[in-house]
Formats: C-alpha cells, structure tokens, sequence
C-alpha cells in the first residue's frame, strides 16, 4: 500500500505537494490519484483537513472541462435524494444494489474488461430507478 500524499493548501490558494517538494494543479492532484495513490489536503493556516472539499473541486472541475452535456435529471435525482449529497446518493445506490464501489488498487486493473458492461448496467439500473424523495 501507497504512503498518504500530504498536500497543503496555503491562503493564495496554491497547493503544495510534500512528496515531490513543488506546487500542483487541481489536474496534476487528479493524475496522482488516478494513479492509485492516496491523499490528504491540509490548510496550512488551520490545520485542517481538507481533503474531501478539495475532491469536490476536482469533480466540478473536470465537469466544467468535459466536453459531454451534463445530466441534469441526475442532479435532480441527487439534489432530491435523502441527504442531498452526492456521496449519500452513491451510498444510498451501494445500499439499494447491495455493493460497494471501493476495489484494492491491485485489483482494479483486473476489472478493466468489466468495467464499461458494469457501468452500462448501473447506467441502466439508474435510469430505471425512482426518484427517492
């Protein structure tokens, strides 16, 4: 298993990679984590943790840059959804299918053939779902 990544974010909002000892890019902080490494953001200022808002920003940025429309009866879904979230919309499915979606990294590259047949069927299972509000 991967060591934690520790990047800190100072008030200028620029991010700081401790491992590689330089700054990064929302986009150079997604490819380190496409790589199967693990992160933690810390607020230098605070010390606090901000990882999972941080990861939010990464989402939305690569929404904002993809070329595909967005699914709005998605948001819909997610926005009317128990929590309002996006990850308690995720757990809400994980719970409904009886799944979950974390893999050991070493495994992921076992299920690349199965990957694009299990999202068309969650796809599919998806649109066919209720609105849960």
């Amino acid at each position: 298993m991967k060591d934690v990544r520790i990047i800190k974010r100072y008030q200028n909002r620029k991010l700081y990679d401790t491992f590689q000892s330089c700054y990064v890019t929302l986009e150079e902080i997604s490819q380190i984590i496409r790589e199967g490494n693990e992160i933690q953001v810390i607020d230098n200022k605070s010390k606090n943790d901000i990882t999972y808002m941080t990861q939010i920003q990464l989402l939305f940025d690569q929404e904002r840059k993809s070329l595909k429309p967005g699914d709005t009866e998605l948001l819909k879904r997610v926005i009317r959804a128990e929590e309002g979230t996006l990850t308690g919309y995720i757990k809400g499915l994980e719970s409904q299918l009886n799944l979950t979606f974390e893999m050991p990294a070493t495994q992921v590259a076992a299920t690349e053939d199965f990957k694009p047949a299990f999202v068309a069927g969650l796809n599919s299972s998806m649109e066919n779902s209720t609105t849960l509000n």
